[in-house]
């Protein structure tokens, strides 16, 4: 084509016409209103206080029971294992003492022990405790087997006396120490009274074996 010839006029496209928007696209771009909240009367403010306040006691001492009378049955059944594994321990040690008043300390604790083992037995079946089907784990953990192996190391080296009386002392405080606490948290009125009982006596048993250590050890 030539360059110089004359050129036809621009023929212009027909334009087509936008496709009218749609009523569905519309109401989702336009902005939504907000939605009205329906304001609570004075007396569904109180009521849902006062379930909200409810629930909130209701869950506190469902906790709270749950978590004390599990910790209570733990230490009835750590005390139970105890007494019994002590006084195994107490058995054993009688043909190995040499000091005199030592074996009459260690023969009344044993008395004591039996007497004991026997009387708690009674009180803590109201709390659902055999003494006779304890848990398995509690009375591994109460055996006292690491008491076992000192004492034999310290008859090994002839110092049996000494070390068995500092082990025994400690025991006892122990002992001590857990029936205070199941006492002061426990309902059980027979076996609080049996507890009060057996503390007190058991305190000047754990205080003689405590100064002969300090006397011979």
């Amino acid at each position: 084509m030539d360059p110089n010839q004359p050129q036809p006029p621009f023929e212009s496209q027909p334009v087509q016409p936008e496709a009218p928007l749609s009523v569905d696209y519309l109401n989702q771009i336009a902005p939504q209103a907000p939605k009205r909240k329906i304001p609570l009367t004075r007396k569904q403010m109180i009521v849902a206080g006062i379930l909200g306040g409810a629930f909130i006691i209701v869950m506190i001492l469902v906790i709270a029971v749950g978590l004390g009378g599990g910790g209570t049955k733990k230490q009835l059944e750590q005390l139970a294992a105890r007494l019994q594994s002590t006084q195994t321990i107490v058995t054993a040690a009688d043909s190995e003492l040499n000091d005199s008043q030592l074996r009459a300390l260690n023969s009344n604790l044993n008395i004591y022990l039996t007497n004991t083992n026997r009387d708690i037995a009674a009180p803590l079946l109201k709390d659902g405790i055999d003494v006779t089907k304890l848990d398995s784990s509690i009375v591994a953990s109460e055996s006292g087997a690491d008491v076992t192996a000192r004492l034999e190391d310290a008859r090994l080296n002839a110092v049996y006396d000494s070390t068995y009386a500092r082990e025994i002392a400690y025991r006892l405080a122990t002992i001590v120490s857990l029936m205070r606490q199941i006492n002061s948290s426990t309902s059980n009125q027979d076996l609080k009274t049996f507890l009060a009982g057996a503390y007190t006596n058991l305190q000047p048993t754990q205080k003689a074996f405590e100064d002969f250590d300090a006397a011979n050890g």
